[in-house]
């Protein structure tokens, strides 16, 4: 296919400085936060991607992005980061044992550390996805980040909920994958391997159930995601361009991660994968115990069409405001799934502006 976007471009988001930050965790992993200023600000956001992508789901050139739209809108000075789960990192496609309790303990409170060296006391509002937002959110709740004026959560937070399908697929896929088929990730891009490996054989296998577009890394991503035809956003939210890129997007993942969650949808909230394990003696078993403490107004976001995380957020919203009541917001997006509420053509009207809108409020 060929590519009309560069990878990892960051040309989307013009008239900004922009500055790369390396940083490294406690468990020595070297990772990254991108800098994007127009100038001071009292308030600096921290946006945070989930499994499989990274910070360019943020900087599209296709459309009106994230990052483009809060220094439009008076938040100039924006960062991103790049954690363990990017898939600008190799590490996700390396044989590894990784925990949402590693990201929660090492990947955001470092990353926040780093931030803080540069806008010192600053407010500081975090925007996060997916297990992105699994794994800021049991930081936060879980005492290892404090001092966030706001966060906003789009699709899942502390209480995880999936379709049937794949309730199946995690508690079966990773065992088959990699001790039957031998593959300890798996990747979008299968599809062009070479004839007759055992990606390229999954990758044809899969598309045979899914006829609804001619994208084979689309039908990988459904696979590896949630439950629908697609699984991971309305077909019609993106640009064209962007569903032919969705391999540069959305990339390879291992597979552990999903042993955690699984675990947490049986638990029917974020818990710790390993009690026993003494580096994460610090952090709570149940991440919601000490809920009603955290004072941090958080907004949930879910698309009315998500098949990854269906009514996760509401769940949350609902849990925490009996405990806190008032305290957090919820927007349920009307025709929007799981990834397309930062990544489709029309964001900037039915999205963005909904999380400048708290994001100022929280701020007042």
């Amino acid at each position: 296919m060929e590519r009309h976007i560069a990878r990892y471009t960051l040309e989307g988001v013009e008239d900004a400085e922009v500055s790369v930050h390396p940083f490294t965790t406690e468990d020595a992993l070297g990772l990254n936060l991108t800098r994007f200023r127009r100038g001071d600000c009292d308030d600096v956001v921290l946006i945070v991607h989930g499994l499989t992508s990274s910070s360019d789901m943020f900087i599209m050139p296709e459309h009106h992005n994230l990052v483009s739209f809060l220094l439009d809108n008076g938040f100039a000075d924006v960062w991103t980061v790049d954690f363990r789960m990017s898939c600008r990192f190799p590490y996700d496609t390396e044989t590894h044992r990784y925990t949402l309790d590693d990201i929660a303990h090492y990947d955001h409170p470092a990353a926040l550390r780093e931030l803080r060296r540069h806008v010192g006391d600053r407010r500081v509002h975090v925007i996060a996805h997916c297990l992105g937002s699994v794994s800021f959110s049991m930081s936060l709740f879980g005492g290892a980040v404090e001092g966030i004026t706001s966060l906003v959560s789009n699709s899942v937070s502390l209480t995880p909920r999936v379709p049937a399908w794949s309730r199946w697929k995690l508690a079966f896929g990773p065992p088959m994958s990699e001790y039957v088929l031998g593959l300890s990730f798996l990747d979008p891009r299968f599809g062009d391997a070479p004839p007759l490996t055992r990606g390229w054989m999954l990758s044809r296998l899969v598309s045979l159930f899914h006829g609804e577009c001619d994208v084979r890394a689309c039908h990988m991503e459904s696979f590896m995601w949630g439950s629908g035809r697609p699984a991971m956003y309305v077909h019609d939210n993106l640009e064209p361009v962007t569903h032919e890129r969705i391999a540069d997007l959305l990339g390879p993942s291992g597979l552990h991660y999903f042993r955690h969650v699984r675990k947490m949808v049986r638990a029917g909230r974020a818990v710790k994968y390993d009690r026993a394990d003494p580096r994460h003696r610090a952090l709570p078993d149940d991440y919601l115990a000490n809920a009603a403490a955290i004072t941090t107004p958080v907004l949930f976001l879910t698309g009315d069409q998500n098949h990854v995380f269906p009514q996760a957020n509401i769940v949350c919203y609902e849990t925490l405001n009996k405990v806190a009541p008032g305290r957090h917001e919820l927007e349920i997006l009307d025709g929007y799934g799981h990834f397309d509420p930062f990544t489709g053509k029309n964001v900037h009207v039915d999205v963005f502006p909904k999380i400048v809108d708290f994001l100022k409020r929280s701020a007042a």
